[in-house]
């Protein structure tokens, strides 16, 4: 597979983008498209002692997308930069794939004005992988939507369902909804005026689920509006980490504590991969009509190895297609359900 990597994406500019690429080649078969500025591309490369190949190449992408401007307008006025050029890249078939750790709505926006959207998707999705006491589930939307009307959770669930099998091998995805309760009369309006289109839809609903069902790994995808989807992410990601921090100092405190925790060192090192972002590489963005990558901005070189590892496998999976034939097979009854919602809003 032909991987395109933002060389600029992140926090911390090239050196963890480009450390990952090459640990990747080393372990990958994949051919990685660093894009960038061509001369500091480089140098970083002679600064790591690394040089161009058939596996490794460069294209040049002169601009580059601030991670604190508004996307919309950034993608715009830089037509040059290397988000805008990665996502043609993927458009015009030179690669397979598109990673950045940049501007995570930047991303989507150049995503959409490059790639556009699979026929019937009404909004692309932020998937997240999400670790769970039974493996892990997927959570979406996870922060490209602030605002979602039912039927877009409707596709969420679909997408979100194909992704699983696809990436996962999950034969038969269940699929919950994020409220506030189990029963179904609980809840916003949102959750309440999807629940009845999840039923219809041909997928494994199993209804409503709390915010403690999603780490007890109670169904295999949760969907919710981009907004809540992602104060459940960061949130969870700052519950981790706090809790290791708080299980360090207590394990200070006494000597009898470090010979515990020495004991158990294996099972501390584990759970601190599970729990790790890093492990799972990015997030896809489900919707657009192509393999697109969303990385965290602090990302690090162990982070984008694995997400160039996960974007050839959703490449070479099918994905995007098989959400294609989904999308063809339901539209008329996404259609319907959107048309009653505005028809209401008129009377």
């Amino acid at each position: 597979m032909k991987i395109a990597l933002d060389a600029h994406g992140g926090d911390f500019g090239l050196k963890p983008n480009i450390e990952g690429a090459l640990l990747a080649l080393t372990q990958l078969p994949h051919e990685i498209t660093l894009v960038g500025r061509d001369p500091e591309i480089r140098e970083e490369l002679r600064r790591l002692g690394a040089q161009l190949s058939d596996k490794l190449k460069i294209v040049h992408a002169p601009q580059i997308v601030e991670m604190g401007r508004e996307p919309v307008e950034e993608c715009r006025s830089k037509p040059d930069s290397s988000l805008m050029v990665g996502a043609e890249l993927v458009k015009d078939g030179k690669a397979d794939a598109f990673i950045s750790a940049g501007n995570s709505g930047a991303v989507m926006v150049a995503s959409l004005l490059k790639l556009k959207r699979i026929p019937g998707i009404i909004r692309p999705a932020i998937a997240s992988p999400f670790p769970t006491l039974k493996g892990q589930a997927l959570l979406l939307d996870a922060g490209a939507n602030m605002d979602s009307k039912p039927w877009h959770l409707v596709q969420f669930a679909i997408m979100g369902s194909i992704f699983m099998r696809s990436r996962y091998g999950v034969e038969n995805p269940s699929v919950g909804i994020l409220s506030i309760g189990e029963e179904e009369t609980k809840g916003s309006s949102l959750v309440l005026e999807t629940i009845p289109l999840m039923k219809n839809i041909g997928i494994n609903f199993k209804g409503p689920v709390e915010g403690g069902d999603l780490p007890a790994g109670t169904t295999d995808v949760v969907v919710t509006d981009g907004f809540t989807g992602n104060v459940v992410l960061k949130l969870s990601e700052g519950l981790a980490k706090t809790i290791f921090k708080m299980i360090k100092e207590q394990i200070q405190r006494k000597f009898t504590y470090k010979i515990g925790a020495l004991l158990m060192k294996k099972i501390f090192t584990d759970l601190r991969r599970q729990m790790n972002p890093d492990e799972y590489g990015g997030a896809p963005l489900l919707g657009v009509n192509g393999v697109v990558l969303i990385c965290h901005g602090k990302t690090n070189p162990k982070a984008i190895f694995n997400a160039i590892k996960a974007a050839g496998d959703l490449a070479g999976s099918g994905m995007v297609e098989e959400i294609k034939r989904q999308m063809e097979k339901v539209k008329d009854q996404i259609a319907d359900a959107k048309n009653h919602d505005d028809n209401a809003k008129e009377i």
